[in-house]
């Protein structure tokens, strides 16, 4: 006979999914093919790239501090003022002044090293903090062409970086470091611009959405980061979110006497999330709808009259994610006439997140440098694809060729993102390791773009045949 469990606590969820999914990744990295490396044809000259390599390990302490420093100064979105001041100290060590408040966002920063610019596009940005005109990104490169390395640094509000953008940010400006160094000690190495753009607000916002929409990606050809994780993965899917707030409004009413004169919003809100239980029998694998009631009524003798609900409604491809986005709308007209309520849908004026598109030569390029320095990441197709997540570079990727690979920042692979155990091995050595492995990465795979017109031709060619550049600005308008 079972017994009455203690109500004072939660259970605990079990671990054995967690133990089935390494089991079937162990399983899968035995039976799919490693991932495709560049051949040393290709690329960067391996001497070149060897002395990038002494300069990454130059730079490994600057590197690592800059990961600690922002580590132990958690900073959420669009408020990262001291990890913006740190990479701007680091970068002024350095003798490269960078430009910062661009595009109208004070932790927005752009430092740039290559050949000098010329041809202006003829496009006006936003203003940088005091105002004056942000005159970065804003011309075409005299050489081959720009790459960007793009710099997360926000943090989680009562977790810290539980999403290891500490790590990230301090590769993406270690890999910027090692490049300029490598055009100091090689002129003419770099015969292209090499941008490095600090990107605020992944967590709470959609911030490279706004600043792709204020010029950040013109005249820039690819653009690369990393992204911390359990695991060492050549390209994991990333999905794309909508962003949705629905608003019922009812009529209130006593809740006793005369109920029956009422109107509840908060039944309305109650449907819909009955309504997307009910739908989640009928969505992809790779779907995922999630809610909270933000606003439910205020106290119980009176019949609701105002209920909000927060959404995101995420999937895989851009065109799942708009046909589930409308079937989550038809939820929500339903619970309305259901209960007689108002209904307002609340969406962005920008499109929210979308779904990440790989570069496979890119991608190639970065399986190379990371086997250099000593690490294997798992072919696309090995980790479950339950394990998804979403990030806003997918709205970049969607704009020029991109990869976001991931980097193994812990010392298991059961640590999952958005945790305080995420977050401990954020600001340990595994994830000192990462920040400087992850650099080097960066720093390789511009450098192989930059130096191989066969690399350039072939990461364009990739990228238009995978559907090249989407409309993201306008694509809810359609």
């Amino acid at each position: 006979m079972s017994q009455l469990r203690d109500l004072s606590h939660p259970t605990t969820p079990s671990s054995a999914v967690q133990e089935l999914m390494a089991s079937e990744t162990a399983v899968r990295q035995e039976s799919v093919p490693a991932a495709a490396a560049l051949s040393e044809a290709c690329g960067a000259q391996a001497e070149v790239r060897a002395e990038l390599a002494s300069i990454v390990e130059g730079l490994a302490p600057e590197i690592v501090a800059l990961s600690r420093d922002i580590h132990a100064h958690p900073e959420v979105g669009y408020t990262e003022h001291h990890a913006v001041a740190a990479v701007a100290a680091l970068l002024r060590r350095h003798g490269i002044e960078p430009d910062e408040g661009v595009f109208g966002m004070e932790t927005a920063l752009r430092a740039q090293v290559g050949p000098a610019r010329s041809a202006e596009t003829g496009r006006t940005h936003g203003s940088t903090a005091d105002g004056a005109k942000a005159g970065v990104g804003t011309e075409a490169s005299d050489g081959v062409g720009t790459i960007a390395i793009l710099a997360e640094f926000d943090a989680l509000p009562g977790i810290g970086h539980g999403c290891g953008h500490n790590v990230m940010c301090a590769s993406s400006v270690g890999a910027f470091l090692a490049l300029a160094e490598l055009e100091r000690c090689r002129p003419g190495t770099l015969p292209g611009r090499v941008v490095l753009q600090t990107t605020p607000a992944e967590e709470s916002d959609t911030a490279k959405e706004r600043l792709a929409v204020a010029g950040m990606l013109d005249g820039v050809d690819a653009a690369i980061q990393t992204h911390s994780y359990a695991h060492d993965v050549v390209d994991q899917p990333w999905l794309g979110v909508r962003r949705i707030r629905a608003v019922f409004t009812g009529v209130p009413a006593h809740a006793a006497s005369q109920p029956f004169m009422g109107r509840n919003a908060l039944d309305a809100a109650t449907l819909t999330l009955t309504g997307i239980g009910l739908l989640r029998q009928q969505i992809t694998p790779w779907d995922r709808v999630h809610a909270v009631v933000v606003d439910g009524g205020q106290v119980a003798n009176i019949i609701p009259e105002r209920t909000e609900l927060s959404m995101f409604v995420r999937s895989k491809y851009a065109a799942t994610l708009k046909d589930l986005v409308t079937r989550v709308e038809d939820v929500l007209r339903g619970a309305a006439l259901m209960t007689g309520t108002g209904l307002e849908i609340i969406t962005a004026d920008y499109s929210n997140e979308m779904p990440v598109r790989s570069n496979g030569p890119l991608l190639e390029s970065w399986t190379r440098a990371q086997r250099a320095r000593g690490r294997d990441p798992l072919a696309p197709g090995v980790l479950p694809e339950q394990v998804a997540a979403g990030t806003d570079f997918g709205n970049v990727s969607q704009r020029v060729p991109g990869i976001h690979p991931l980097v193994k920042v812990t010392e298991s692979g059961d640590v999952a993102l958005h945790t305080r155990e995420m977050a401990t091995a954020a600001g340990s050595a595994t994830g000192d390791a990462a920040a400087v492995d992850g650099a080097y990465g960066l720093a390789a795979v511009a450098l192989d773009w930059l130096s191989d017109t066969d690399l350039r031709e072939a990461v364009r060619a990739d990228f238009e045949a995978s559907g090249g550049v989407v409309d993201v600005e306008h694509f809810w308008d359609e």
